[in-house]
């Protein structure tokens, strides 16, 4: 692991890509509305509002409810930075406790706090976990290995019995890639005798 640079600029940048590397391995985004959500759902319960000399409070009878709402949905969106593998059970409960907000804390904070929950708890659910870049290119076919290999299914046999990567210019390779016929079974060895008897009568 490099160390922490000296110049302020680098450590900036340092840091920055620290964060763009944890932030992409977590369903980031899916914890951070999930951890807004409840506090507007626990804070409006208990808040006083003053408009001019009139103080309205927006407390209820269930505001025990709004604050363990806020409370769950705050612990939800860190499980979800902290231990994505549950991030399926935690995207339906976010979901859950939205609607359960709505009757309960003052329309689920006036409805921002719901909304919130509902699009933490939907990102939540939508988010998976990328593919190592080893594993994105293996099969690419830019990939070196995977060129080679390729190369070698697209030999194609010459008449004379040799087989030729037809990668090099003008069909001309190096040498025969395989044995060619007339090693083999002399039953392919007379078709290519006739083969090539044909061409030349033609010709």
């Amino acid at each position: 692991m490099s160390a922490e640079p000296s110049d302020p600029r680098g450590r900036f940048t340092y840091w920055r890509l620290r964060f763009r590397a944890w932030r992409g391995t977590r369903p980031f985004w899916a914890g951070l509305f999930t951890l807004l959500s409840g506090v507007p759902i626990a804070y409006f319960p208990y808040a006083d509002i003053k408009i001019g000399h009139l103080t309205m409070t927006m407390a209820t009878t269930a505001g025990a409810g709004s604050l363990i709402i806020g409370v769950l949905l705050a612990t939800l969106g860190l499980t979800m930075w902290f231990h994505s593998i549950v991030r399926v059970f935690a995207g339906v409960a976010t979901i859950l406790l939205a609607l359960v907000s709505i009757p309960v804390s003052n329309l689920g904070g006036f409805v921002f706090g719901a909304l919130l929950a509902l699009v933490g708890g939907g990102l939540s659910l939508a988010w998976a976990p990328g593919r190592p870049a080893d594993e994105e290119h293996a099969d690419d076919p830019g990939d070196g290995r995977s060129a080679k290999h390729a190369a070698v299914r697209r030999q194609t046999f010459q008449p004379d019995g040799g087989a030729v990567d037809p990668g090099t210019p003008d069909g001309v390779g190096d040498g025969p890639l395989s044995p060619g016929p007339s090693d083999g079974d002399p039953n392919l060895t007379e078709t290519t005798a006739h083969a090539n008897g044909g061409r030349n009568s033609a010709g």
